[in-house]
């Protein structure tokens, strides 16, 4: 039933929820801003949570834990990646290190301040991001900018979501704790030989613990891939796929409806090629095993 949840509502310190909220607004207002310098801001609010003093006297005090507050001093894994939109990136690069950093603090770790702190700084990251956004400490994204997300999204804890090539997390989309989404795929024969394919959720769908998905797999709205599962391809409505490679084992008791991702009729392109040297779609570069190969000849 719709609005129907499991979990309860807690409370904390007037005081603190009042200076939590003062930060989180005032955060919120800078980063609207298109004046604002996201690389100073993110050093200064990295300072003030992690060290309780300013970057300056920082840079002073301790200038190693200070150069490393300032993203224009780090690097990403994206950022060698030819695929990776420089523009794009260049403008989320500062959040996401503040993102990254802030959840390995207390600040981070607190969901009072950390769930609300991640569902602003989507809103500057994100190509979309809907209402109600919860997120869970420790999530990792490649880039940030190709994820789509709708309403009412649960990501938990410890997920890597590897949004090259693009995600789309649809609405009352659920994703369990340590699960892999991947949206590019590397050649058999050449490793730089790289594919993007964009990965689809659908509404209502689940990706449980551990669970691994792969580039251009669409789990169709209201599906389920079970723990531990790897899945490459899709799963139909309703759908619950569990298994390495994951195979659809059972079917909710659903009764058919509109669906918004359907795997049996959503579009699945070539993808995107992300290496010029390799422009061509990718041949089938891997045969089956003889019989003597296995053993059984």
């Amino acid at each position: 039933m719709a609005g129907v949840t499991w979990l309860k509502p807690v409370g904390i310190d007037e005081n603190a929820q009042e200076a939590f909220s003062d930060f989180l607004g005032q955060l919120e207002t800078r980063l609207a801003d298109p004046a604002t310098d996201r690389y100073r801001l993110v050093r200064d609010v990295l300072a003030e949570v992690m060290y309780g003093r300013e970057y300056a006297q920082l840079l002073v005090d301790a200038p190693m834990a200070a150069l490393n507050l300032d993203a224009r001093n780090v690097t990403f894994e994206a950022e060698y990646y030819m695929a990776t939109d420089e523009a794009k990136f260049g403008a989320v690069k500062p959040l996401l290190w503040l993102w990254k950093n802030l959840d390995l603090t207390p600040f981070g770790q607190n969901p009072v301040t950390g769930i609300p702190m991640r569902r602003i700084l989507a809103g500057h990251i994100f190509r979309r991001v809907g209402r109600n956004f919860k997120c869970w400490q420790n999530v990792e994204f490649s880039v940030g900018y190709n994820m789509d997300v709708g309403d009412d999204v649960v990501i938990h804890r410890h997920v890597l979501l590897d949004d090259i090539g693009g995600i789309e997390l649809h609405d009352g989309a659920s994703v369990s704790d340590y699960v892999n989404i991947y949206s590019h795929t590397h050649s058999v024969l050449d490793g730089p030989d790289v594919t993007l394919r964009k990965t689809v959720i659908g509404r209502g769908a689940r990706v449980t613990y551990h669970a691994t998905i792969l580039a251009g797999s669409v789990v169709s709205d209201d599906a389920m891939l079970a723990t531990h599962a790897l899945l490459r391809g899709d799963i139909p409505p309703h759908g619950i796929a569990m298994g390495i490679p994951a195979k659809v084992t059972r079917y909710k008791l659903r009764s058919e409806q509109e669906y918004g991702v359907d795997a049996r009729t959503h579009p699945h392109g070539p993808g995107r090629k992300a290496n010029p040297s390799f422009p061509e779609p990718t041949p089938n570069q891997t045969r089956k095993p003889t019989l003597e190969e296995m053993g059984e000849g």
